[in-house]
């Protein structure tokens, strides 16, 4: 059985074959309707082939409709149709951007189909057409009980009779689907940007009526528990308007029309439960129809339909361009807003975007006395009396809850200014530009808003209304204010206010221009989210056309990330990849935190190579203080190389005492590899599948994390590949001793070697495999794996390049959870926090073996500069106690995901040790069926939500987690 309002509907499966919807009749529904329905069906297999909508089946007679006789002799109508294939809207997860201007692209190419065809069965009187509304929410509002859901309805009922009910004989008409709802559109493709929609269902509620209806139904379903429903409807609005373009007046009515079929929605819900209590599909979208229409009653008819203009590709607010013509061309009648002459004082342009270095001494996160204390500095020492924050420049200093909805994802967060900041001092006098009169103020008292706020409106003689905002004043500014002053032009407004009043911030006033102030009082955004930014930005022109700052420069954004991918897709190898489907343009980091160019924030989750966190002060400062001094080689003496030596070398065991300085771990382990081939004179390798040591030529051929993937030309004839002692998919799984059972295998790959006549060099293994899936080594592997190549003469190399430096918790090095000592270790990515620094530690023996004559130098290896950085970051991890840090987090950490693990089959496994974590993704946990897809959708979603992780594994099934850190109990 399938759920339906009316009919009786059933799935029939034919097991080797297609299968079919038996719908039968709601004795409402006579011939004539289910007829016209047929033939609209057809009508669209033949003009629309490729949108996807049931095809109407025969009976073995030639019928469409068969006549079933039921019990008591009544007869009841019945249709076979097609079943359509793809996921219910309401199942698809996420609703992506994507997704919404998909749903409205088909319903405008649907209409486009119907567009000329008309059936008289279909102009009819139907409570499901929104030109009923208000007779319909007439008839059944009575019976909602909550009488502040009553007035909600009844709201939208007057709007119906007032704006909506005289529009509508203006309205093209055409003939249309109706009930684009969530339990009739089908999803198919879907991923982590939503899929696309491909498919309808349920034609029962055709009806000829008010075209631009379409788009709103499908509006009003599309934003049910959507946290900022005006972004999911434009998205809608777009998908239609780019197919079926809508004219002016039809977008000036989507607004109401969309809250319009949530009202008829829950008033018929509330009938229907009456009339059939047991029907739980009649109420299936009541308590979020509820919901979205008390957030749709919290918007603004003008902000939405500024937002639905912007998605049909028109001027949002078309009265920004005649307030901007207005102040254009009226400059000169328009005095300065403050006392300091812009053209004759000094002026100093603050940078307070998410890449600007203007304020790297004030710390991160910025606490805002000792940003007032190095703003008001550079004031002085640049003699100039005004600071000016710039119009439409993204920012990151928006953190207080305000600024961010509850529910939202990182996107939502407002971080583009739509004002302009003067600098000055406290007490500094506040002047209106224009004869004005005081539309409206307040105190904005909570932290990091606008303090008291004086909202001026000015309505020039043969001029636009517009309005100018002055925030963060003195709480005097407020004194004998009231709605309707009279304020000339010259007349002192306010005060600037000092940081104990003006909502937290450096002194300073928040002057802007607003076009409209959609009813808002005392208050009005200063700051918009970065998706709502042309909006916005259509809201509130510039002020410095009435400030006429000379030489302000626009905030700087660069190159957008579309034009970055567009010159590396062209300029820059094809191979270089990207990260997720939205690529991130990353400008800023800031300890366990990465910025993009728009101001938003993403909890890093997955770049080990900022060991102690992004731009860590200490190892910025020592790295800025060395440049500034000496950056040259190591064949002049510097004291900096051998103390980071003998500090680096006294977190390792013995015998593991002599040092080489590289620069990446590439070098370390080809450098590795040329040790061990001149300790043994032999040059076969023994590797781990799944391993990955390097991008070097040499090294991709020790790599079977390459040579066995894509473009990888298999094991060279001198490398052997053993399993990966994987403990949850590998080969003795709940086997007693594994490890031992695994190492047999580096025996096996020996004696391979010696039946060719030929000696293994070395075993090289991450301590810890990455790229194989964040696997922890069967216990005992690395202790019997190293004494059997031993016994033959070989070196064992610990490759850290990943694990190193604690980040497992328990120990600094990753083999120590072994127990072993290896013969030679290399290191890279964590150990300079990003900066080129590597190294190789190997023993006095082997050593001495490769002193063979050829000297090995290294231009930049061991430089001063690396040399400090690689210091900072030893100090940090000890002063910060960062090892037992990431032992106690990263457990807790792992435990919660293990948490996660019972709740959802599709974790198969938790593993890792510390901040080294992985998350194994499959379909069917006795089959172990990788889920592959599914692990990046998961890190495509959490990307939108603001946490950064990644896949790795031979399947992509495996999440990884290698945070800075930094990285703490709260993230």
């Amino acid at each position: 059985a399938l759920p339906s309002e009316r009919d009786q509907n059933f799935l029939l499966d034919a097991r080797s074959g297609p299968s079919y919807v038996l719908k039968i009749a709601a004795r409402s529904d006579g011939p004539q309707v289910l007829a016209a329905q047929n033939t609209v069906l057809k009508h669209l297999a033949q003009v629309a082939p490729e949108l996807e909508v049931p095809r109407v089946l025969r009976t073995k007679e030639g019928e469409d409709i068969a006549a079933i006789d039921g019990p008591g002799g009544v007869t009841h109508l019945a249709r076979l149709l097609s079943y359509v294939p793809g996921c219910l809207l309401v199942d698809a997860a996420p609703h992506a951007p994507e997704l919404l201007t998909s749903l409205g692209a088909f319903f405008g190419r649907l209409d486009q189909a119907l567009a000329g065809l008309t059936l008289p069965e279909f102009r009819r009187e139907f409570h499901w057409d929104l030109q009923a509304a208000g007779a319909v929410i007439g008839r059944h509002a009575g019976l909602i009980d909550d009488p502040a859901r009553y007035a909600l309805v009844e709201h939208y009922r007057d709007r119906f009779e007032t704006i909506v009910a005289p529009a509508i004989p203006n309205l093209r008409r055409s003939l249309i689907h109706n009930d684009g709802n969530d339990y009739n559109v089908l999803v198919t493709g879907i991923t982590s940007r939503g899929g696309s929609v491909t498919g309808v269902i349920d034609f029962g509620d055709m009806v000829e009526t008010a075209t631009v209806i379409e788009p709103a139904v499908a509006a009003a379903y599309a934003i049910l528990g959507k946290t900022d429903p005006l972004a999911a409807a434009a998205r809608v609005v777009a998908g239609y308007h780019g197919i079926h373009p809508l004219a002016e007046q039809e977008l000036d009515l989507l607004y109401d029309l969309i809250a319009l079929r949530l009202a008829v929605s829950v008033c018929l819900a509330a009938y229907q439960r009456r009339q059939d209590p047991e029907n739980a599909y009649l109420s299936i979208s009541e308590a979020p129809a509820w919901e979205a229409l008390e957030r749709w009653r919290n918007i603004c008819p003008r902000l939405a339909n500024y937002a639905f203009r912007h998605a049909a590709g028109m001027p949002p607010n078309p009265r920004v361009g005649r307030v901007a013509d207005w102040l254009a061309a009226n400059a000169s009648a328009i005095g300065p807003v403050i006392e300091p002459n812009f053209e004759t004082d000094g002026v100093l342009v603050f940078d307070l975007s998410p890449a600007s270095v203007q304020f790297t001494e004030v710390g991160e996160p910025f606490d805002q006395a000792e940003l007032s204390r190095v703003m008001f500095g550079q004031l002085q020492a640049a003699a100039a009396r005004v600071g000016v924050g710039r119009y439409d420049e993204p920012r990151r200093l928006y953190t207080a809850a305000q600024f961010c909805p509850p529910g939202s994802d990182v996107d939502e967060w407002r971080t583009v200014h739509l004002g302009m900041d003067l600098f000055l001092e406290p007490g500094s006098p506040v002047l209106a530009p224009l004869d004005a009169t005081v539309h409206s103020f307040g105190n904005n008292r909570e932290q990091l808003d606008y303090g008291p706020t004086v909202i001026l409106r000015h309505q020039p003689e043969e001029g636009p209304e517009f309005f100018t905002l002055y925030g963060h004043l003195s709480m005097e500014s407020l004194d004998g204010l009231e709605a309707g002053k009279r304020i000339a032009k010259g007349e002192q407004v306010g005060t600037i206010g000092d940081i104990a009043v003006n909502g937290g911030w450096p002194p300073h006033l928040h002057f802007q221009v607003i076009t409209d102030l959609l009813d808002q009082s005392g208050n009005f955004p200063g700051v918009a989210a970065a998706k709502d930014r042309a909006l916005w930005l259509a809201l509130c022109p510039d002020p410095n056309l009435m400030l006429r700052i000379p030489g302000i420069p626009k905030a700087a954004g660069g190159r957008s990330p579309e034009a970055i991918l567009d010159v590396r897709h062209r300029h820059l190898g094809p191979t270089l990849s990207v990260a997720y489907d939205r690529p991130l343009k990353i400008v800023r980091g800031s300890m366990q935190y990465l910025y993009d160019h728009l101001g938003r924030e993403y909890l890093d989750a997955v770049n080990n190579v900022c060991h102690v966190g992004h731009c860590h002060p200490a190892v910025v400062a020592a790295a800025q203080r060395q440049m500034a001094v000496l950056n040259t080689n190591t064949r002049y003496l510097h004291d900096g190389l051998v103390e980071y030596t003998e500090r680096l070398l006294a977190t390792l065991p013995e015998p593991l005492r002599v040092c080489y300085l590289v620069c990446s771990g590439s070098e370390a382990n080809e450098l590795a590899l040329r040790m061990a081939r001149a300790y043994t004179n032999a040059i076969d390798v023994v590797v781990l599948d799944g391993g990955y040591h390097g991008s070097t030529s040499g090294l991709i051929e020790i790599s079977p994390y390459k040579f066995f993937g894509p473009g990888g030309a298999g094991a060279p004839e001198y490398v052997h590949v053993v399993p990966t002692p994987d403990c949850y998919r590998g080969l003795y799984r709940d086997v007693e001793n594994a490890g031992r059972h695994y190492a047999a295998h580096i025996a096996e790959a020996m004696l391979e070697a010696q039946h060719s006549g030929k000696r293994v060099a070395a075993f090289i293994a991450e301590s810890l495999p990455s790229c194989a899936g964040q696997i922890v080594l069967a216990p005992g592997f690395l202790a019997e794996s190293y004494r059997l190549v031993r016994e033959t003469g070989g070196v064992c190399i610990a490759d850290e390049v990943q694990v190193g430096f604690g980040r497992v918790g328990s120990h600094f090095w990753g083999f120590e959870t072994q127990g072993v000592v290896p013969d030679i270790v290399t290191m890279g990515k964590p150990i300079g926090n990003g900066h080129p620094l590597a190294a190789v530690v190997t023993t006095p023996e082997i050593a001495a073996s490769f002193d063979t004559g050829m000297e090995y130098f290294n231009t930049f290896g061991g430089n001063p500069v690396s040399c400090a950085v690689g210091l900072a970051v030893l100090e940090g991890i000890e002063q910060d106690g960062l090892q037992e840090h990431a032992r106690t987090v990263g457990a807790s950490l792992k435990h919660q995901l293990g948490c996660l693990a019972e709740k959802h089959q599709l974790i198969g496994d938790v593993r890792g040790e510390g901040f080294f974590l992985g998350v194994e993704l499959v379909r069917d946990r006795v089959t172990l069926e990788p889920a592959g897809p599914e692990a990046g959708s998961v890190a495509n979603r959490m990307r939108e939500r603001g946490v950064l992780l990644s896949t790795d594994g031979p399947y992509e099934n495996v999440l990884k987690l290698k945070p800075p850190m930094v990285f703490s109990e709260a993230d």
